[in-house]
């Protein structure tokens, strides 16, 4: 029998093709239909590592991916939202999640693929609700998912003919390692785990591979899959390089112990397949699903371990930003106002105190145009968005009691010192933005405008600090500087665009770097405003 090489690598890159979309689909769709608190789940749901591992499964489940877990629990921890020890409970579950969809493969019903296709597509294009639309789109990657391994299984059957293929099957049972290795690199190609474990049990389903050669590829699909996690850490903090330095050692040490017992797992796998009457694609999915929950059962206690270990790893002090509010306990509201007005004013100087921080990022990231520095400016503004909403909520909530006149003005000023924060925040970020325009479209900014910003940088970060430092010891001498110097400020930033219509009409100047610059010092004098609103409060009131 010929074998036409062409239209079998056709047939299986286009059904491959179709299965992550088929994936991506109904993970979308699921992910819709849950409505998008992903960060919510994480965030409320990982107290513990236990709960952690739960979290992980839950969110894995809604996206089909555990990859894309681990890059959002990735993200996470760079944000500050999760410490690494809450994130290696997640990462855990996220490996558990991710074998639901191998046991939705398991399930043989490739011949109705193409009439479930046909029905999600029609509650697409047919219904206008939003709802209706979303449990389409699961309908039509379910029918997609399947149509797409039938397309592979089709295109991997000649394999059967091929005496190179057959050698290098004989060769993976004969040594377990050569399988992981495979496993390993074809999921770093493919970036799916759930599609190299798809092509495994089609493999498997067509007597193409033994289950002693196919349980080490499986495990190497599980160690290829953490290359998205590596990839989505490049450049990130060292907390989020650790996370996922975690990830790949999780499913290598794994790998290690399941190897070392290869041959009684693969008698378990076997006794399960002939002992409940598994079909070969069920007969893979349940090796994968005990491999994962009996590596996260194992390596669960030793989620201590695993942090030092990767701590030791990847040495490096990492300045953790906390999202979530320190000072802000409810039971000071129903006992004493003005101990939890106290206590949202301590909450409140953290809040200014990573404005400050923030605005000195957005001043290096302008100097070196260091996309570190862009980034943890964006991070201190997510801090601060979040305290602002949790502060703000908990302002209410005192303002809702029996309040003194006294505790009535603090409560004020305490609501417009966030306001103000949070709008310095946002300037913070306007000139991050621009600095990306800057570069984006190669404006290049004179020599003088340089040193013009970056003294007017100087001045705001100092104006900005003292206001914050005022606000905290209600310090009058320092608010009345920051007075004096928000006038230095208005007056630097009118000179400042005086020197630059000079040099717009001398020819020293571009539109482009106008543009950028007038907004930058625009953008500064706005932070100064907010600097000297939080002053003039305290030095309206004394006892704040």
């Amino acid at each position: 029998m010929e074998i036409n090489i062409q239209e079998m690598l056709f047939q299986f890159l286009g059904g491959l093709g179709i299965f992550l979309y088929g994936i991506k689909q109904m993970g979308d769709g699921l992910q819709a239909s849950a409505g998008d608190r992903l960060r919510e789940i994480l965030d409320r749901f990982t107290t513990n590592p236990l709960m952690g591992v739960l979290a992980g499964i839950l969110v894995t489940i809604l996206i089909q991916s555990s990859s894309g877990t681990t890059v959002i629990t990735v993200g996470l921890v760079s944000a500050g939202f999760m410490t690494l020890r809450q994130a290696i409970g997640v990462i855990m579950g996220a490996n558990i999640g991710t074998t639901v969809t191998a046991f939705i493969i398991g399930i043989d019903i490739g011949e109705y693929a193409l009439p479930i296709i046909a029905l999600g597509s029609m509650l697409i294009f047919f219904f206008k609700s939003k709802k209706t639309s979303n449990f389409g789109r699961i309908i039509f990657g379910f029918g997609a998912l399947f149509y797409g391994l039938e397309l592979m299984s089709g295109g991997m059957k000649p394999l059967r003919e091929l005496d190179s293929f057959h050698d290098l099957t004989v060769s993976m049972a004969a040594s377990p390692i050569l399988g992981v290795v495979v496993g390993t690199i074809f999921t770093v190609i493919v970036q799916s785990s759930s599609a190299t474990i798809g092509i495994l049990q089609g493999l498997f389903a067509e007597g193409l591979i033994e289950l002693d050669a196919a349980l080490p590829v499986l495990f190497g699909d599980n160690i290829g899959t953490t290359i998205t996690a590596v990839l989505a850490s490049i450049g990130a903090s060292v907390a989020a390089r650790r996370a996922a330095a975690t990830h790949v050692l999780f499913n290598i040490i794994g790998t290690i112990i399941f190897l070392t017992i290869l041959p009684l797992y693969t008698a378990f796998v076997s006794y399960l397949q002939q002992s409940m009457g598994l079909n070969p694609e069920m007969t893979i999915a349940f090796a994968h699903g005990t491999f994962n929950v009996t590596n996260t059962i194992i390596q669960l206690p030793f989620v201590a371990v695993l942090a030092m270990i990767v701590t030791k790893l990847i040495p490096g002090d990492d300045t953790f930003i906390e999202y979530k509010p320190k000072h802000l306990d409810p039971i000071f509201i129903e006992q004493s106002s003005s101990i939890a007005l106290s206590q949202a004013k301590e909450e409140v100087v953290r809040m200014g105190d990573y404005a400050v921080k923030g605005l000195e990022e957005t001043h290096e990231y302008l100097k070196t145009k260091h996309q570190k520095h862009a980034a943890r400016a964006e991070q201190l503004e997510q801090a601060i968005d979040n305290l602002d909403q949790k502060i703000t909520d908990y302002l209410v909530e005192v303002g809702s009691k029996q309040l003194s006149a006294a505790e009535s003005e603090r409560h004020s000023t305490l609501l417009d010192a966030v306001r103000d924060i949070e709008r310095i925040g946002d300037h913070a970020e306007n000139i991050c933005e621009l600095v990306e325009y800057q570069q984006a479209n190669k404006v290049l900014i004179s020599d003088q405008a340089v040193a013009d910003l970056d003294e007017m940088f100087k001045l705001t970060i100092e104006t900005v600090s003292k206001a914050i430092r005022s606000l905290n010891s209600n310090d009058m001498d320092l608010a009345q500087e920051v007075s004096e110097q928000e006038e230095l400020i208005d007056k630097m930033e009118r000179k400042l665009r005086k020197q630059h219509i000079l040099r717009l009409n001398e020819g020293k100047c571009t539109g482009q770097a106008g543009i950028v610059f007038v907004d930058i010092i625009s953008n500064l004098e706005r932070m100064g405003d907010h600097a000297v609103n939080i002053a003039e409060a305290v030095l309206g009131i004394r006892d704040l």
